[in-house]
């Protein structure tokens, strides 16, 4: 019989602290930014705060329903599985999201682990590679 993992929520804010329509981005010590979003409905979404087309910051997307649109060429990403919608493809990881008593909680073992490891976008044109 396997231990069952316990959860560890970290309060982020309230509701109310995420513009509707909107969002906010949380800083972590290792990795880039998660983007937390509130739709019409008032739930609320958690994604890695970078477009898997090319690196743009969701968290300045324009949210419609349970979704996002990327600023830089406005695919359209998923909350609820973190995947752009056709006929674009690519995924963005996601986070667990708790909302008790007005505030929102993030799983804190997602926030140190989930994603650390992916490289920031660089902007600008792309460098030649030097011998």
């Amino acid at each position: 019989m396997s231990e069952a993992t316990v959860s560890v929520w970290k309060k982020i804010c309230l509701v109310s602290d995420i513009p509707v329509l909107g969002s906010r981005r949380v800083s972590r010590k290792q990795g880039m930014d998660i983007a937390v979003f509130r739709n019409a409905e008032d739930k609320v979404f958690a994604l890695l705060d970078r477009c898997p087309h090319k690196g743009g910051p969701l968290s300045q997307g324009i949210v419609a329903g349970e979704s996002v649109a990327c600023p830089l060429h406005n695919w359209n990403i998923s909350f609820g599985d973190g995947c752009a919608r056709a006929p674009d493809v690519g995924c963005v990881p996601t986070f667990a999201v708790k909302v008790e008593e007005g505030a929102v909680h993030l799983d804190s073992t997602e926030i140190a682990t989930l994603a650390i490891d992916l490289p920031r976008p660089v902007a600008g044109p792309k460098r030649a590679e030097t011998a």
